[in-house]
């Protein structure tokens, strides 16, 4: 049963950081360079991210019960289970908050202006939207560094 459980908990969290790795590095720059505007090109990457971060809570979770499972089964170590479990609940709640918060409003300002490409830099519509951007990125890059050593942690105490 411990086989299994471990199986689950990396095949979960790998999932999950392989498809922000993968997000980041191929669909997010892969929209921006073939379709003809930014503004579809956003509108692509907030459907594929909010895949992505429903995929991640459910990643998350079926991580953190497999951990549950291996905390009290009589030869799971909780020591070991531990510091990827505190990993991946952060990931949760920052991947939470980026969906439900920050990418939210991002929407209501696309929403306001029209199209951002068209919207001047010093818009305060778009100076708020350009800050979330980055406070979205920001939440991203914690999240896949904080899963890449999860994912180590995890694979250790194998």
């Amino acid at each position: 049963m411990t086989n299994i459980l471990k199986f689950v908990q990396v095949f979960a969290l790998g999932t999950w950081v392989g498809s922000i790795f993968y997000f980041s590095a191929a669909v997010a720059p892969g929209a921006f360079r073939v379709l003809p505007s930014q503004d579809l090109a956003g509108v692509l990457v907030e459907f594929t991210l909010r895949r992505l971060h429903t995929l991640g809570v459910a990643a998350g979770i079926v991580f953190l019960l497999a951990s549950a499972a291996l905390a009290v089964s009589a030869s799971g170590s909780r020591r070991s289970v531990l510091l990827p479990t505190i990993g991946v609940a952060i990931m949760v709640v920052l991947t939470v908050i980026s969906q439900h918060v920050v990418i939210r409003r991002m929407i209501e300002l696309r929403r306001e202006m029209g199209s951002v490409a068209t919207t001047p830099v010093d818009s305060p519509l778009r100076v708020e939207f350009d800050r979330l951007h980055g406070v979205s990125v920001k939440l991203e890059g914690a999240t896949l560094l904080i899963g890449f050593a999860s994912l180590f942690l995890t694979v250790r105490s194998s």
